[in-house]
């Protein structure tokens, strides 16, 4: 591709916006020039970009964007992180016709949107079926969208409880060795799903529901011989199911619910000789109408960008070896 010089102006002058979107000591531009291989060069709200096409023409589009979201909010090297991983270089050409179609997830944190096309159908698919399937590897915000949804649907009553499930995988043996009670030895197994619950409802606020069973966490086998009306039930880590317990799981929902199960394939902590409920089930009910299946890959990955090159190079791997 050949290399090519953009001009453009950030428009309306407001250097107080200008350095938001810079950052200090123009540490947000230095990122999108190691990201996208270009150099930014710019006196006051007038930037040159230099670098192969696509990537400068990106860059453009890039900055536009911050520009507009830095007029209300301070920006981050995480957001510019996000902001370009959002779309590929050709779709960040093109006006994306999703943003009308976005789905907007309010909650005490603030308003939540998907990051790019797959995590934006997710929550559409989430909204529309009764059970949902969110498969892929770590970092790609399968279950925190899922618990967004779910703090959602709780605040504007279309739900009377959420319900968080996680499989305790060494539930048999080790476990015993754990000093504490039931409920404390399968805390640790739980924590993710009570940091997700604190980000978005605020400690204080998620403890007194916890207390009040109006959210409840627990480990998988707590749920058999139960049915969950009006609740929203997430089954997070589902990969570490045995196909009993995902089928037991699956037969607990109840009218007026929506479940979520979640998780990621490649990372099966079972005994070898135990096949995975997720990678049975994803086989079972893939003609199964009424039910959604959203599956999320490494250009998914929204933590910091090393996490979504390691994902590639274990598919790499593992496909060599295939």
């Amino acid at each position: 591709m050949s290399k090519e010089i953009v001009e453009f102006t950030l428009e309306p002058a407001d250097n107080q916006r200008l350095a938001n979107v810079c950052g200090q000591f123009n540490r947000h531009l230095q990122q999108i020039e190691q990201r996208l291989g270009v150099e930014i060069a710019n006196r006051g709200n007038q930037f040159t970009v230099s670098g192969l096409a696509a990537a400068a023409h990106a860059t453009e589009v890039i900055l536009q964007r911050v520009f507009i979201e830095a007029e209300k909010e301070e920006i981050t090297p995480e957001q510019i992180h996000l902001s370009m991983q959002e779309s590929s270089v050709e779709a960040l050409l093109q006006p994306s016709q999703e943003l009308d179609e976005q789905v907007l997830i309010k909650t005490k944190r603030g308003v939540l949107k998907g990051r790019g096309e797959n995590q934006n159908s997710y929550l559409k698919k989430i909204l529309a079926h009764d059970i949902n399937f969110g498969v892929g590897p770590a970092g790609t915000g399968k279950t925190y969208l899922a618990v967004a949804c779910a703090v959602e649907a709780l605040q504007t009553e279309q739900v009377r409880r959420i319900i968080l499930v996680r499989p305790a995988v060494e539930a048999g043996e080790k476990l015993g060795f754990l000093p504490g009670d039931m409920a404390q030895k399968v805390d640790p197994y739980l924590r993710p799903l009570y940091d997700a619950l604190y980000e978005m409802l605020g400690f204080e606020r998620a403890e007194k529901m916890i207390e009040r069973k109006i959210i409840e966490v627990a480990p998988l086998a707590f749920m058999r011989g139960r049915t969950l009306n009006d609740s929203f039930i997430i089954l997070d880590e589902a990969q570490n199911t045995t196909t009993e317990q995902i089928k037991m799981f699956l037969t607990r929902v109840g009218f007026g619910s929506t479940a979520v199960i979640t998780g990621d394939i490649t990372q099966i902590d079972l005994p070898n000789e135990k096949m995975s409920g997720l990678k049975h089930v994803l086989k079972v009910l893939k003609e199964v109408d009424g039910i959604s299946f959203t599956f999320f890959n490494a250009k998914d990955v929204v933590r910091h960008p090393l996490v979504q090159r390691i994902v590639i190079a274990y598919e790499n791997y593992e496909r060599e070896q295939h």
